[in-house]
């Protein structure tokens, strides 16, 4: 009796998490995406709508013969654009992501930002899937319309206890590239501790509209001057002694730091796509406004 008592607490936590996170990530999506969701992505293509009759300076490749046969006149087709988006969410659940020293952990930006993404993609009738990845595919969930396929996203991110520990992101490429038939906006979130994935993610760009969403957290780039600390890597488990006292030491923590997140850049940049930082204890919205007023 209560082991389904206690079941039936944590599931009601669980929707109270996936509420609160669908409120704010509403209000956010208001903010964010008023006159700017539709310039910043593009529809897959253009569709016949209606015929009119022809006007001095259309393209007479447009002249619909047979309406024009018929009622003995020019006519013209008239295209507009086809809306409908499929957005995927790539989202790194690696162990690295539970790591967080300010306002919260990169995990909680994560499901932050994918959730105010998929509700987004909702309130503007798209399609909306994710991928989960550690250093293996974890789950695919494939692109649906509705509010409850978004809610199961949120719970998703909020619950999902991933398999794997570290972090593949040539093979979430590769398997990106492979299993989503229809160009898609592709973000892929990650704090992109990994390297040599360029040549993957030449391949995706070239099938998919991708956008990288760099997150990390303030002590990743510059450790605080705090004495003897026990670092621990949350991929790997090993835990070494470290004197951040030292200037060499910090230094050394922050070469690599910069190493990664310049391969990250560049890559992206190589490969046409775009790409963006967003640090835990910064508001991530003019972030995304930014981005999205270079897209439009």
């Amino acid at each position: 009796m209560n082991d389904i008592k206690k079941t039936d607490d944590a599931l009601a936590e669980l929707f109270k998490k996936v509420r609160r996170v669908e409120i704010k990530s509403k209000h956010v999506s208001r903010q964010l995406f008023s006159g700017e969701y539709h310039s910043a992505f593009k529809g897959k293509g253009m569709s016949f709508s209606e015929v009119r009759p022809y006007q001095y300076g259309d393209d007479v490749r447009f002249i619909e013969w047979n309406v024009t046969a018929r009622l003995k006149e020019p006519y013209v087709k008239i295209f507009e654009e086809e809306r409908e988006l499929t957005i995927i969410l790539m989202i790194d659940m690696s162990r690295s992501d539970i790591f967080g020293t300010m306002k919260m952990t990169k995990k909680e930006l994560v499901t932050e930002l994918a959730a105010v993404l998929a509700v987004s993609a909702n309130v503007n009738n798209d399609k909306v899937g994710a991928v989960f990845f550690t250093d293996k595919i974890e789950r695919f969930i494939p692109a649906r319309k509705g509010r409850s396929h978004v809610l199961r996203i949120i719970r998703e991110l909020i619950d999902y206890l991933p398999v794997g520990t570290g972090t593949n992101i040539a093979g979430a490429l590769d398997f990106i590239t492979k299993a989503v038939k229809r160009k898609s906006i592709v973000f892929l979130i990650s704090d992109f501790i990994d390297l040599r994935y360029d040549k993957q993610l030449g391949m995706a760009t070239r099938k998919h509209d991708l956008i990288g969403v760099h997150v990390y957290d303030r002590a990743e780039e510059e450790l605080p001057d705090a004495g003897l600390v026990l670092v621990k890597n949350p991929e790997t488990m090993e835990a070494n002694w470290m004197d951040t006292s030292s200037i060499k030491a910090r230094n050394a923590h922050k070469a690599a730091f910069i190493l990664k997140k310049r391969y990250f850049e560049q890559s992206f940049q190589k490969a046409g796509a775009d790409s963006m930082n967003i640090r835990t204890d910064q508001a991530y919205l003019p972030v995304l406004h930014e981005l999205f007023k270079k897209r439009g």
